[in-house]
């Protein structure tokens, strides 16, 4: 090709994500995979990770912000948020009227953070302060109310297909289910389950908790999950900038081979070159 050609050719090909966006309530995105903004070292480690990450979602811990935990005073200026949209989430709750007060907590953090309309909420309902699982009664419970006042709720759950079902019926605008328990970088470890709730879903299914390392975060967008969700994985690296931008490709690898579509697994081998014309021992003995 000359040189014009090869710019038609790639002028002709469409720009990754362009078309296919992940639509979560009455938004659309382009990135699938949402970060998280606790456990950084630093807010400048923190801000390089996003930019890195090349995410649209930031989810922020409410309570932490509110006290100004450990890490978190400076951060809500730290981020520019007409470039990122805020995710409140209620971490620290441990029972579904804890979780409505936070959610309420977001939406106005949310408002001074410039984002007026924003009634998105990650719902965590954790009464288990040893294993951090959700509790599934207090998330329907939560999600319900929510629901009903006006939030887009994206509830974090165990992998369990009946509850996201549930939790799709009542309103939900996604389901998140965990990978493996929170912070633990044990990687997809329910995997059956996950792929039923992905099966079943009408609405996204983002992958949360538990991914450790990119092939981890391509594992999960092979499967079908909508999107991931990574926090610690990224904050807690040696280098968390460059581990962000590894997540950002791997995800994007992972949702390219689903829509490419796997070949079948198959019992036995299967050649990649064709048999027709192969010498064969009667062959050379006739010549």
């Amino acid at each position: 090709m000359s040189s014009p050609q090869i710019q038609k050719h790639y002028s002709d090909i469409e720009m990754p994500n362009s078309t296919d966006l992940l639509k979560i309530g009455d938004k659309t995105f382009q990135s699938r995979l949402f970060t998280g903004t606790g456990k950084f070292q630093s807010l400048e480690a923190m801000k390089q990770s996003l930019i890195r990450s090349e995410c649209e979602i930031v989810t922020v811990a409410v309570r932490r912000v509110q006290e100004i935990a450990s890490g978190h005073k400076g951060l809500m200026e730290a981020i520019d948020w007409s470039k990122l949209w805020m995710l409140p989430n209620t971490a620290g709750s441990t029972n579904a009227s804890e979780a409505i007060r936070v959610a309420k907590l977001g939406r106005e953090l949310a408002k001074v953070a410039g984002q007026e309309n924003n009634n998105f909420i990650k719902l965590e309902v954790i009464p288990d302060q040893r294993h951090l699982l959700p509790d599934p009664i207090g998330t329907l419970e939560a999600a319900e109310k929510l629901v009903q006042d006006g939030f887009t709720v994206l509830p974090y759950i165990n992998a369990d297909p009946l509850l996201a079902k549930r939790l799709e019926e009542v309103g939900c605008a996604t389901v998140m289910p965990l990978g493996s328990p929170i912070g633990s970088g044990q990687g997809i470890r329910n995997a059956a389950n996950i792929s039923l709730i992905i099966e079943n879903s009408k609405i996204p299914v983002v992958v949360d908790a538990g991914i450790g390392v990119p092939s981890e975060a391509a594992q999960a967008m092979e499967m079908g999950a909508d999107a991931v969700l990574i926090n610690s994985a990224i904050a807690l690296a040696n280098k968390p900038p460059e581990m962000a931008e590894a997540m950002c490709k791997a995800v994007q690898a992972g949702r390219k081979a689903f829509l490419a579509g796997r070949i079948p697994e198959r019992l036995a081998a299967s050649p990649s070159s064709p048999r027709l014309g192969i010498v064969s021992k009667n062959n050379h003995d006739k010549v």
